[in-house]
């Protein structure tokens, strides 16, 4: 099937590396080294999509605030979240990637029309999918 047409459910592996937005910054950093990861996605207590933390915005923390280790994830996070649904096709990803100029969108499953993140595709794993076509 190409690329474009597979589903995010399809294309992506389920599972997310999560951080409370109350953490401080050193266990973001410690988080994402931990699993590699270039971002952690925010969620609340009951486990909703809260924001996104990035890399970037860890080195922006570092380099205003001198005290960035004690200050609070929910600080520095970015809370509006660009998300697809499971069913959404790559192409779709693809476009909202290059429209928003990210490098990330979550992919989320609604419960209670509330969005429950479930997978994180980025820029990577586009070009990974890319490869694979024949």
């Amino acid at each position: 099937m190409p690329m474009r047409k597979l589903s995010v459910l399809q294309a992506k592996r389920l599972g997310v590396y999560t951080i409370n937005p109350d953490e401080d910054l050193m266990s973001a950093v410690r988080k994402m080294q931990e699993h590699n990861v270039s971002a952690l996605v925010v969620t609340d207590p009951a486990g909703f999509l809260a924001g996104v933390i990035s890399r970037t915005d860890l080195v922006k923390a570092c380099l205003k605030q001198p005290q960035w280790p004690h200050l609070r994830v929910r600080d520095c996070m970015s809370s509006e979240v660009v998300t697809v649904e499971l069913d959404d096709p790559m192409l779709r990803v693809m476009e909202l990637l290059v429209d928003n100029h990210i490098h990330r969108v979550v992919a989320v499953e609604r419960q209670d029309g509330k969005p429950k993140p479930v997978a994180v595709l980025s820029a990577a794993d586009v070009v990974y999918h890319m490869a694979q076509e024949r």
